[in-house]
């Protein structure tokens, strides 16, 4: 058992990006923040599967093509190997939650040139 609080972390961008709190033994937990305009590269995964959770704001979320407007209270489930897209067009801040499972060490693939229909 460990108890960690978010404000001993950082994003992994300054102000933006994962902030992680707990990485394995079977699952990551992070809190996810992006301010108005920024975005994280599209990617997917092999093995685990990612939900996200909206706190604050809203965030555009496309899934292999799709995009899925989410604001607070809303939940996402992605599983392997479906491409994912986060980006924030909106003017004010997007926290979330976001969880991955089962435990990696390394299970994401970048995918460039990703386009999709807005």
């Amino acid at each position: 058992m460990y108890i960690v609080n978010e404000n001993e972390k950082e994003y992994r961008f300054g102000d933006s990006g994962p902030k992680y709190l707990m990485k394995g033994p079977r699952m990551n937990f992070a809190v996810v923040q992006f301010m108005p305009g920024q975005d994280f590269k599209a990617h997917y995964h092999n093995v685990m599967e990612e939900n996200f959770f909206i706190l604050e704001g809203r965030i555009d979320i496309v899934v292999d093509g799709k995009v899925n407007t989410l604001s607070a209270g809303d939940l996402i489930h992605i599983e392997p190997s479906e491409i994912h897209y986060c980006i924030n067009n909106y003017d004010t801040p997007v926290k979330m939650i976001s969880t991955l499972a089962p435990y990696q060490e390394s299970d994401k693939v970048e995918v460039d040139n990703y386009t999709y229909e807005k």
